[in-house]
């Protein structure tokens, strides 16, 4: 009678579960179904916080393009550069949460600045809704040919064996390049001096003719270079190699561990965004970047797709600023 009656109790659970599986479904479909309704019913406007031309600029025209074919509304791209990206950025924090205005953006603006800039004017988890990050473009570590360094060891060696006799170029104090310099610093133990420039070009430059050793540069912008021996690639700061160049090896495979830095955009919403819209659009986002004239636009621009779910995106963010917060605090470094 006992054995009847807890079978009987453990059916009545089982179905109980079901049934509640299912209605969570239910309720879960239909409010992607009314988030796709809102995001048809009126135009969009991306904003780039950076002049056209750009990675920015590039996934923005990507996500409006297939933002049109998917609702049959306009997506209108709009260039609000200028004050380092805070004036577009402040655009989308003071629009409306519909899902209408979004913002692509850069990683530093997101994981950087609100600890290296003292009156940073934004708080990223308080303005702002992630919805999903966009793609992802690996950064290298370059040695000048005249160097005479061709791996992650013969750096260490060199750096050990004579102190502060090396140096590296940045396109700026703070930037995620510096940065990862400084981080490359201490997780190999060693010490060199950082040489900011103002931008990426000028910083390249003096690398190609010799002037400066070392620089951690975005990949797209070193591979030319390193493919016709002007640059001599020491690693890729990611934890796999990455496809666009499968040939060169990652600076944990070297023994330099915890140097995970990539160049990464995401996708962000004004506050007040509601769950299952920025849920939907960060499905509509995996969807388009899915496609193969896409992941071949992107390949170009030494970029491939990483999108994500809102929540692991938050998560990430939270993460990364986390670390670059205690690298900015523990080498005491100021914006200019």
């Amino acid at each position: 009678m006992k054995a009847m009656t807890m079978n009987r109790r453990t059916s009545i659970f089982r179905a109980l579960g079901t049934t509640l599986l299912a209605l969570a479904a239910v309720t879960s479909a239909h409010a992607q179904s009314e988030a796709q309704k809102q995001l048809a019913s009126e135009r969009f406007n991306i904003i780039s916080p950076f002049p056209p031309g750009g990675p920015v600029d590039t996934l923005a025209r990507i996500l409006s393009e297939g933002l049109t074919k998917r609702y049959g509304q306009p997506a209108v791209v709009e260039n609000a550069a200028g004050a380092a990206g805070n004036i577009g950025i402040d655009k989308v924090k003071r629009a409306k949460g519909d899902g209408h205005t979004l913002l692509v953006v850069p990683a530093g603006n997101l994981t950087i600045n609100p600890t290296l800039m003292p009156n940073f004017p934004f708080d990223i988890e308080k303005d702002f809704v992630p919805v999903t990050m966009l793609a992802k473009a690996p950064n290298v570590l370059v040695a000048s040919p005249t160097a005479g360094i061709k791996s992650a060891k013969d750096l260490v060696a060199q750096a050990k064996a004579k102190p502060n006799s090396l140096s590296y170029a940045s396109p700026g104090v703070g930037s995620g390049l510096h940065l990862a310099g400084e981080l490359f610093k201490q997780q190999a133990g060693i010490d060199i001096l950082h040489v900011p420039y103002k931008g990426t070009a000028p910083a390249l430059n003096d690398v190609l003719g010799g002037v400066v050793p070392l620089m951690f540069s975005n990949l797209p912008a070193t591979l030319p270079f390193i493919k016709n021996g002007k640059l001599v690639a020491i690693g890729i700061t990611e934890a796999k190699r990455t496809p666009v160049a499968p040939e060169i090896p990652t600076l944990a495979e070297q023994g330099i561990q915890g140097v995970n830095v990539t160049s990464w955009y995401g996708l962000l919403a004004p506050a007040g965004t509601p769950k299952a819209v920025a849920e939907q659009l960060a499905k509509d986002a995996a969807e388009i970047l899915s496609k193969p004239d896409v992941r071949e636009r992107l390949q170009a621009q030494g970029m491939t797709s990483a999108t994500m779910k809102p929540a692991e995106f938050a998560a990430a963010m939270r993460e990364e600023t986390k670390v670059w917060a205690q690298i900015i605090k523990a080498r005491n470094i100021v914006a200019e």
